[in-house]
């Protein structure tokens, strides 16, 4: 767990620098050798999880991994086979929200903003989406890349369910929050399925 007080600057400088020492983190893991035995854990979580809270038919927004992020593939091909929609994340220009195209095993993939790839799909809206983190605490505060995508975007569905995931190493003490931050209700890591209320407690 990484410690930072976000008491001691503003909010926005808070982030930066968190932002920032996370991500260091997250290059440092990258070449850990524990890596791909804790991808295969945070996937066989979410695959567990998602088909708990899903039916076949529903459709679950997932990730195509940026370098250094955990590769979601397992579980899209898990629930693929269950019969569930799989989409992905299209990065529009700044200020506007994702838009999710299906994903199928054999579709290819285009190339996106900030090296991002995204499905040669029609567009679909989410049932359950699920969220990629950059640093998270136990009340479901969230760090992300600073863009606002994910923001904006759930903003827009307010009847998804929504589910943050990152690797334990993830976790921090406490994410520096502004007045509109919105917790998540739960966040999958290869050890634990958190259940958030909100308010630095967990069921």
């Amino acid at each position: 767990m990484t410690s930072l007080d976000p008491e001691s600057w503003p909010v926005t400088r808070a982030k930066q620098a968190l932002r920032h020492q996370m991500t260091r983190h997250r290059q440092a893991f990258a070449a850990s050798p524990v890596r791909a035995g804790a991808e295969e854990a945070l996937c066989h979580r979410m695959v567990r999880g998602l088909r708990g809270m899903t039916g076949a038919g529903d459709c679950i927004a997932l990730v195509w991994p940026l370098p250094g992020e955990s590769d979601l593939h397992p579980v899209m091909q898990a629930l693929h086979a269950d019969g569930m929609c799989i989409v992905l994340p299209e990065t529009p220009p700044r200020g506007q929200p994702l838009v999710f195209r299906r994903w199928r095993p054999e579709c290819p993939m285009l190339p996106g903003r900030y090296g991002a790839l995204h499905p040669d799909g029609p567009p679909m809206q989410p049932d359950v989406v699920c969220v990629p983190l950059l640093a998270f605490d136990r009340r479901g505060m969230r760090l992300g890349y600073g863009g606002g995508y994910y923001d904006r975007t759930l903003a827009r569905l307010p009847r998804a369910r929504t589910v943050g995931f990152g690797l334990s190493f993830q976790e921090v003490t406490c994410i520096p929050t502004g007045l509109y931050d919105v917790a998540l209700p739960a966040i999958v890591t290869e050890r634990e399925w958190i259940r958030c209320r909100g308010d630095g407690r967990t069921r």
